[in-house]
């Protein structure tokens, strides 16, 4: 997550309703966009999709017409490869193992196993029910599903946090944290992501864009989506690549490309059909 030097945020709406419809309800308070995604129609509308090159959240949400668009995995802008995984039409698009800085990085390398098994956010085919599931890359799927699509990020939020788990802190044998990767520990702007298991078996999917005017740190990004009552929740790429577009909502965070804001390597849409 790359460090920004300032922050750019074009709001339309500054009031607690912003817009709700399609599935999709959106409220700001506070510096945070709340997005709530209910109901079956939305999940077949989702999609996790990458780019070749590096592109904007707004050039990709042009790119797909999609209704709304937010970032999600984490990329190494020097050769614009990721390192996450993303699945698109039941099909691995994006695999870490084939990013040469990643496998040439002797940390990284040792750590590898860690990083592939960080954690996902899937649309699974249940015997063509459509549902969601916050899980590690590596887990399980039950049986008569598959994944349609995925997006990998982390660490793991809810139920428990992962971030020596999923390499995002380094600590010696006394506790004390000897690195630390996507800012986990600072306060920065965070794309955070959720599962709320509802009455007869039915779910939300809860997205946060946390912007730089309330940054949080990852143990406050765990608590606010412990305060909705998620039962599972997890990161993507934040920092500077937090980015959102929805209708007349243009969020970025980062003035590096002027209002553009940074460019991306991964996506989650939802498309209008």
């Amino acid at each position: 997550m790359k460090k920004f030097l300032t922050a750019s945020f074009l709001f339309v709406f500054c009031s607690l309703a912003v817009y709700a419809c399609n599935g999709i309800d959106v409220d700001f308070n506070d510096g945070i966009y709340h997005i709530v995604l209910s109901g079956d129609k939305v999940k077949k509308q989702i999609s996790f999709v990458s780019s070749s090159g590096l592109i904007t959240n707004r050039e990709a949400h042009a790119k797909s017409q999609s209704l709304l668009t937010i970032n999600t995995g984490f990329f190494d802008p020097k050769n614009q490869k990721t390192i996450s995984y993303i699945v698109t039409d039941s099909q691995t698009a994006e695999d870490p193992l084939f990013n040469e800085n990643v496998m040439n990085n002797p940390v990284l390398r040792q750590n590898l196993q860690k990083i592939l098994n960080r954690t996902e956010f899937r649309v699974l085919d249940c015997d063509s029910k459509l549902k969601y599931e916050i899980a590690q890359h590596n887990s399980n799927i039950d049986f008569m599903c598959s994944v349609v699509t995925s997006a990998q990020g982390g660490p793991q939020l809810l139920p428990q946090l992962r971030l020596e788990e999923e390499f995002f802190i380094v600590k010696d044998k006394d506790g004390n944290v000897l690195r630390e990767s996507a800012s986990v520990l600072h306060k920065t702007a965070r794309t955070l992501i959720g599962i709320k298991n509802v009455e007869k078996g039915k779910q939300e999917a809860h997205i946060f864009i946390v912007t730089n005017e309330h940054p949080m740190d990852i143990f406050e990004a765990r608590d606010l989506c412990k305060n909705y009552g998620l039962d599972s929740a997890m990161a993507f790429d934040g920092g500077s690549s937090t980015s959102l577009d929805y209708k007349k909502i243009h969020v970025t965070s980062t003035q590096d490309s002027g209002d553009t804001g940074r460019a991306l390597k991964s996506f989650m849409i939802i498309k209008s059909k």
